[in-house]
């Protein structure tokens, strides 16, 4: 029983740790973002949960193409179910950011725009397999559209904002990465923060796929 919790218990604590500690800490002066660099450790954190999620359920859709096996399509849909739930949340804290730095919820940047049209992608994927009816089919097409889906979510989130010349989000169209402008103080809590979201989002997972295989009666 303690073997199976150390690692959630982990989780939670960094994540505890991240909040409390993330309201305390000096902060560096930059110019613009000010006060909100805060969000970081919240924001930034939600993609990199997502982008853990997301890169789970490819490898478990390519397990299922090569094996056939059920459990490896339940643990490739929950993933994609869960780096929605993380995708959501990482849209919502950015746009709160961007409200206070750039004085709307939401702008025609290129990081916005591609973050946006991943997430409806992998909606889509949500919509595809409750389109189709047959087990084998649904697992084997939803598979292949979500090999199809991270390839997107890589281009758009990790390719074309970095060529962009005009996004005014930090790291991407020639402007400096918010990240360059953490002291030590910072990535103290924001390095702990990211495996902590990470360490819940495979917890989450773990439940949701536990769940699916009990109802479907899948060892």
């Amino acid at each position: 029983m303690i073997k199976g919790l150390w690692w959630k218990l982990t989780g939670l604590g960094l994540i505890l740790y991240s909040i409390v500690a993330g309201q305390m800490i000096e902060v560096p002066e930059l110019p613009v973002i000010h006060e909100t660099i805060r969000n970081l450790f919240y924001h930034v954190c939600m993609w990199f949960a997502m982008f853990t999620m997301f890169g789970t359920s490819l490898v478990y859709s390519i397990k299922y193409l090569t094996g056939n096996k059920p459990k490896n399509d339940i643990m490739a849909s929950e993933s994609v179910y869960n780096g929605i739930f993380f995708g959501i949340l990482g849209l919502i804290t950015g746009m709160i950011w961007a409200k206070f730095t750039w004085g709307d919820f939401w702008t025609n940047d290129p990081q916005l725009n591609g973050a946006a049209v991943s997430m409806m992608a992998y909606l889509a994927y949500a919509v595809l397999r409750s389109s189709i009816d047959e087990k084998a089919m649904r697992a084997r097409v939803s598979a292949v559209y979500n090999i199809f889906a991270f390839m997107l979510l890589v281009i758009f989130l990790g390719v074309l904002p970095r060529l962009a010349d005009s996004s005014l989000h930090p790291g991407k169209g020639g402007n400096s990465s918010t990240m360059q402008g953490l002291d030590l103080t910072m990535r103290l809590v924001f390095y702990p923060a990211v495996i902590g979201w990470i360490i819940v989002a495979f917890w989450v997972l773990q439940i949701r796929a536990r769940k699916r295989r009990l109802l479907q009666n899948v060892n």
